[in-house]
């Protein structure tokens, strides 16, 4: 094994050999515990000095040792449990020879486990007065030298167990997304719906439009696609009489890395029968609601500089939502209807695109093949996505971008579609689901004829099959748990939220690292 820093790794190991040497386990199998530095916190900080001292209260507790202050002969400690520091004091006529020197010999990072009692000393921190010291765990390497408040991303991420000793606000973070998968699936098992789970390779890649990872399964020699979505699974249990379904789930897609996107990635996915876009948009502004109420203790909640009011969701179609963020410079904005009609969608981006080539602004990329659909969806992206900060619902999508959705009866250009977007990312995308098979295969069909990475390419015939056994009027949804997490954590890249996001190799990144440096000199 190769460390840095070399020196401290090779004092620590004397110091295990000379643990070894004296007939004393460095690495001990258990530790006989009673309480925790987080339950001796939350039970007995309101207790007076006085109080400790009348009634004693014993206690066998372990953690890791975050601050050691020597003097003479007694001294301070603090150790780290659960998320909390409590102090220690050690002193060698209360404990003994061995077991003061044993503490002279600690090194940050080492975990300890002590028995005695509490009180509260000059200064009134509650502390544990040492009787019994036992060493748990010799540390070899130690903590990083900017322990208290480790701020370097790539450390924080690589070595993510050490951004949770060091920082407990992440800490806090990944304890509050427990809570919210919790509480999700507490709110869908109340109202019915039956929890499973669906395969995670696929043998045709579908659910949804995405470049999917591909591996191979060596017993049938066929190749297998990691889970874009669940979808079409999902949905097969809705066509066999499981009338509400959902799923917490990973999916993973092979496409680039942001602040808003990881390579994999937890969703939910749920699916009600007899149901249609309009009965999820009520459940989703519910659902929403009452997370932020649970989770932050109101519907109104900080992030960034805005604070996001769950309670009142608006609703715009995505053409309103066009005309409503439509820049002003650009000459009159269009109207809803006027985006309706064949045409007047590239001629809006057309105008727009005029407007953008003088004011120096990117032009909206439109071929001449695009449809009036995609450009509708072009301009929504351009436009609207980014200034939609409090919680919006935006509904009736193109047909040409939404080929599992329902086409709305009395205008065929759109579907009952809708996503809801929060700080200008998307959290939430449900809709009524297509389910005459005929129009899906068609749909399936188109999608494979104009290819691309993203595009499936075959058709998925069982699916098909299952639709034409009947799947009854059903409306289906995703949330993007990462997403939801970020906003109800107040966090501002995936990253933070993800245990163990994926990142560059070390290497890699250093070589990286070296070239951006060269480059910038070289601009200098």
């Amino acid at each position: 094994m190769e460390f840095e820093p070399l020196d401290q790794f090779l004092q620590r190991r004397k110091k295990v050999a000379d643990i070894v040497a004296q007939g004393r386990d460095p690495y001990p199998h258990k530790f006989d515990w009673t309480h925790t530095a987080e339950g001796i916190s939350a039970d007995y900080e309101s207790k007076f000095a006085e109080e400790l001292k009348s009634e004693p209260v014993n206690v066998r507790v372990a953690g890791r040792v975050v601050a050691l202050r020597p003097h003479g002969k007694a001294g301070f400690a603090h150790i780290l449990g659960q998320g909390k520091r409590l102090q220690l004091y050690v002193k060698l006529d209360a404990v003994g020879a061995e077991n003061f020197e044993l503490f002279r010999s600690l090194d940050l990072g080492d975990i300890i486990g002590v028995a005695g009692h509490l009180f509260r000393t000059k200064t009134n921190e509650l502390t544990v007065w040492v009787e019994k010291l036992e060493l748990l765990t010799k540390a070899l390497l130690p903590l990083p030298e900017k322990f208290h408040g480790l701020a370097d991303p790539d450390i924080r991420y690589r070595q993510r167990y050490l951004d949770l000793i060091a920082n407990p606000n992440v800490r806090e973070i990944f304890i509050k997304r427990a809570r919210i998968i919790a509480e999700l699936r507490a709110f869908f098992v109340s109202r019915g719906y039956i929890e499973v789970e669906t395969p995670m390779m696929h043998p045709i890649a579908g659910g949804a439009t995405a470049r999917p990872f591909i591996t191979h399964h060596n017993t049938f020699d066929i190749d297998l696609y990691l889970r874009i979505a669940p979808e079409l699974y999902l949905k097969r249990l809705i066509a066999g009489g499981l009338d509400r379904v959902f799923e917490i789930n990973r999916n993973f897609r092979n496409e680039g890395i942001d602040a808003t996107h990881n390579p994999e990635f937890t969703m939910l996915e749920f699916y009600q029968a007899y149901s249609d876009y309009r009965d999820l948009m009520d459940l989703s502004a519910e659902l929403l609601a009452s997370l932020a109420e649970k989770i932050c203790g109101s519907t109104k909640i900080p992030y960034g500089e805005h604070e996001l009011d769950f309670s009142k969701i608006e609703r715009l179609s995505m053409r309103e939502a066009i005309c409503r963020y439509w820049p002003e410079p650009a000459g009159a904005p269009p109207t809803a209807q006027q985006l309706a009609q064949p045409g007047e969608a590239r001629a809006a981006a057309a105008r727009y695109n005029d407007w953008a080539e003088r004011s120096g602004r990117e032009p909206l990329a439109i071929s001449a093949a695009a449809s009036d659909g995609e450009i509708t969806g072009a301009l929504f992206d351009e436009l609207a996505q980014d200034r939609l900060i409090q919680p919006t619902i935006v509904y009736d999508y193109p047909t040409a971008i939404s080929p599992l959705s329902k086409a709305r009866p009395d205008d065929l250009s759109v579907t009952e579609r809708f996503e809801l977007f929060v700080a200008g990312s998307e959290v939430c995308n449900g809709f009524s689901e297509l389910n005459d098979p005929e129009e899906q295969e068609k749909r399936f069909r188109e999608q494979i004829e104009r290819g691309g990475d993203e595009a499936p390419k075959q058709l998925d015939e069982d699916y098909i099959r299952a639709l034409a056994h009947g799947l009854p009027p059903t409306a289906g949804e995703g949330i993007g748990v990462d997403r939801l997490v970020m906003l109800l954590t107040n966090s501002h890249t995936i990253r933070e939220v993800l245990l163990f996001p994926l990142l560059r190799p070390q290497a890699a990144a250093r070589s990286d690292d070296a070239e951006d440096a060269s480059a910038a000199g070289d601009a200098k």
